[in-house]
C-alpha cells in the first residue's frame, strides 16, 4: 500500500508547488472553486471518451486529468481551513462503510465469508434507508426526499434522479406497461398542442413526454444519459457515413431531396448488419 500512495504524495506535492504564493505558476495561484468548474466538467466527459475507445493508456492519462480537479479542490478548501485531500478521502472511506452493511459490520469490521448477509432486495431497501437518513442529517430543516440533489444536473439526470427519489418513498409504478401508457399518454397531448398551434403548451407537453421516456429507461435499468450518448454517436456516424458516400461522388447532403438522403440512411443502416 504505501508504494501504491507515493504516485499520490507526488501529485499533492505538484498541487502544493505549483500554488505556492511566491514561486508557483500565476495561472494556478488564479484558480478559485467556481472558475475550475468548466474544466472539471471537460475532464468528466473525457474520462467518459476515453472509457468509450477503450483505449487503457488514454483511460489512465485522462483519469489522471479528473484525479488532480479533486486535489485542486483539496488544496483549495485546505487554504480555508475546511477540508482537506486526507479528510475527503477518510469521509468518502467512512460513507461507503455506512452504506455496506452486507461488507461491514456496524463496527466497520469487514464480513467474512461465513457471516450472514442481508438479501439483494434488504441490501437496496437498507442502501435508500441510509442515503435518507444521510440527506435528513445534511439538512433536516428541509423536509424532502429531494434535499441535496444539485440544481444544475443535465435536464436527464436530473429528471432520473427525482423519479429515484420519489420511488425510494413508493411513488412509483411496480410494472412497465402503465408506464408504457403514460409516454402514449403523453405522445398524444403532444399531438393536440401541435394541432391548436400554442408553442408554449407544445414545449410543456414534449418536457412531460421526456419526462415519461428517462422514466421507461430508469424501470427497464437503463441509463438514459448513456443510452442517449450512445444514440447520438450513432447517428453522428450514419451521417457522416452519407457525408462521406456523397463526397467521394462530389456531392454534398444540401444538394439532394429528403427522399435521396433517407434512402442513404437505409443503405448504411443495411450495412451495418
Amino acid at each position: 500500500m504505501a508504494a501504491d500512495l507515493a504516485g499520490v504524495r507526488a501529485l499533492l506535492e505538484v498541487m502544493e508547488r505549483l500554488r505556492d504564493p511566491d514561486t508557483g505558476c500565476p495561472w494556478d495561484q488564479k484558480q478559485t472553486m467556481q472558475s475550475l468548474l468548466p474544466y472539471t466538467q471537460e475532464e468528466v466527459y473525457e474520462v467518459m471518451a476515453a472509457i468509450e475507445q477503450g483505449n487503457m493508456d488514454e483511460i489512465a492519462d485522462e483519469l489522471g486529468d479528473l484525479l488532480f480537479q479533486v486535489v485542486f479542490y483539496a488544496k483549495l478548501g485546505a487554504e480555508q481551513a475546511a477540508f482537506d485531500f486526507d479528510s475527503i478521502a477518510a469521509g468518502t472511506a467512512a460513507k461507503l462503510i455506512r452504506r455496506h452493511p452486507h461488507v461491514y459490520a456496524e463496527d466497520g469490521r469487514p464480513l467474512g465469508k461465513n457471516d450472514k448477509r442481508p438479501s439483494d432486495a434488504e441490501i437496496k431497501a437498507r442502501w435508500e434507508q441510509i442515503k435518507q437518513q444521510e440527506r435528513l442529517a445534511k439538512a433536516p430543516e428541509e423536509p424532502t426526499v429531494f434535499r441535496d440533489i444539485p440544481h444544475n444536473l443535465p435536464a436527464i439526470l436530473m429528471a432520473n434522479k427525482l423519479q429515484k427519489r420519489a420511488a425510494s418513498v413508493g411513488f412509483d409504478w411496480t410494472e412497465k406497461a402503465p408506464v408504457l401508457d403514460k409516454i402514449e399518454e403523453e405522445l398524444d397531448e403532444v399531438r393536440v398542442e401541435l394541432e391548436r398551434g400554442n408553442q408554449e403548451a407544445v414545449a410543456a407537453e414534449i418536457g412531460d413526454l421526456l419526462f415519461a421516456v428517462v422514466n421507461l429507461a430508469r424501470h427497464c435499468q437503463v441509463n438514459p444519459e448513456a443510452a442517449l450518448q450512445q444514440t447520438n454517436r450513432k447517428f453522428k456516424q450514419r451521417f457522416q457515413a452519407i457525408e462521406a458516400s456523397l463526397a467521394a461522388q462530389g456531392l454534398t447532403p444540401a444538394e439532394q431531396s429528403l427522399a435521396e438522403l433517407e434512402a442513404l440512411w437505409g443503405k448504411v443502416k443495411a450495412n451495418e448488419k
